[in-house]
């Protein structure tokens, strides 16, 4: 093993893991400049440098029902990457979220004697706790995102270390307030609502209809009020286009917006996820919806052990911002929930308050410059 020009298998199985991976890779590439990245990603890891033999376009599917409609892309995924990690090319695998495909190519790791670089764990705190003896057995370092999860791992006899959260280093605007209300062309004297159907086409799918009834709603109440739509990288803006059809309420749809978006809304309507955290760490109040598959949710129910659903609640350890889930994300109670925002700046103010303390759980900058080191240091300690 050439520790002085490592090469790298890393796997990333959607939008967020993309975005974490290129700034872990790009972090890793200012200790190692000649080691080499080849595995699974988007656009951001393929920026930095990585050899993506698959990509995450038609990944990410929430849901054994959704997952199951895909198999076949998803095996045949899946038996590539086995492969890639039995040839004994690589130095080491690092592994970012996406446990149902991770965890797997975790063991074949173990199988060849390939240590298990693992960043974003499972939330074994939700549900199948099961999982943490396998973790124990096939990989050699946990990164954790979330505070309360290093002693979760750490008591299960696992080497796990909470760093930060990622999101505390790219989380900002690209520009004033002002610069961005001039460029999207808004009004700074109308109330501004943004509209985050999530970063998957089964998302986009389920949720959008209803945002869009709920926006309507919205509009109406308020008389004047404007909208956007920041697109995710892994979405193509052309299909949102379609779905809004002649656009009525004129919503804005942008692409590579997302932060901006945040830092002039008022109110957004968002999907659960890790865009809630994201949302959270600007201080901007928000209403979480989501809906699964109708048999998908009723085993969540059975199998899933938390009181929340938003990232932002489950870190704070309470319910910061409203939540409404499967038959409670109708339009009418969407937009009822936006409007305690748009009309009563006192309640945004006590939950912008709110929204910050959480943010100050999260760590300090310099999360992935802390966690290449880690690596660095753990992998000079195998012989």
């Amino acid at each position: 093993m050439n520790k002085e020009e490592p090469h790298f298998l890393i796997v990333a199985g959607e939008a967020s893991g993309d975005l974490h991976g290129a700034k872990l890779v790009q972090a890793l590439l200012d200790v190692y400049p000649k080691a080499r990245f080849t595995g699974m990603g988007g656009e951001r890891m393929r920026g930095a440098g990585v050899q993506t033999l698959f990509g995450i376009e038609r990944m990410g599917a929430v849901g054994f029902v959704e997952i199951f409609s895909d198999f076949g892309h998803y095996f045949g995924v899946y038996r590539g990457l086995v492969k890639e990690i039995a040839s004994l090319k690589y130095t080491a695998v690092i592994l970012i979220d996406s446990p149902t495909l991770n965890l797997r190519l975790a063991k074949h790791s173990r199988k060849h004697s390939c240590p298990v670089y693992y960043f974003i764990s499972p939330q074994v705190w939700a549900w199948r706790k099961g999982r943490i003896e396998d973790i124990r057995k096939s990989v050699h370092k946990m990164f954790v995102i979330l505070p309360f999860e290093e002693k979760i791992y750490q008591e299960a006899g696992i080497d796990a270390e909470f760093l930060g959260h990622p999101f505390i280093d790219v989380v900002h605007p690209t520009r004033t307030r002002g610069d961005s209300l001039e460029k999207f062309v808004l009004d700074s004297h109308k109330k501004i609502v943004g509209l985050l159907p999530g970063s998957r086409m089964n998302e986009i799918n389920s949720l959008l209809d209803e945002i869009l009834l709920a926006a309507e709603k919205v509009k109406k109440e308020m008389g004047e009020c404007q909208f956007l739509l920041p697109v995710a990288d892994t979405i193509d803006p052309v299909l949102i286009h379609q779905k809004l059809g002649s656009n009525p309420l004129d919503i804005k749809i942008l692409k590579g917006e997302t932060y901006n978006v945040m830092n002039i809304c008022d109110a957004l309507i968002i999907a659960s996820g890790s865009a809630t955290l994201e949302a959270g760490i600007m201080g901007c109040p928000m209403v979480i919806i989501y809906k699964l598959n109708p048999l998908t949710y009723w085993l969540a129910l059975m199998l899933i052990n938390t009181p929340y659903y938003g990232l932002i609640n489950i870190v704070a350890g309470e319910s910061v911002v409203p939540e409404l889930i499967q038959s409670k994300a109708n339009a009418e109670n969407i937009a009822s929930e936006t409007l305690k925002f748009l009309k009563n700046p006192e309640y945004c103010q006590e939950i912008q308050n709110r929204l910050l303390l959480v943010r100050n759980k999260l760590g300090r900058p310099g999360v992935m410059k802390a966690v290449a080191a880690s690596i660095v240091d753990s992998l000079s300690k195998i012989p």
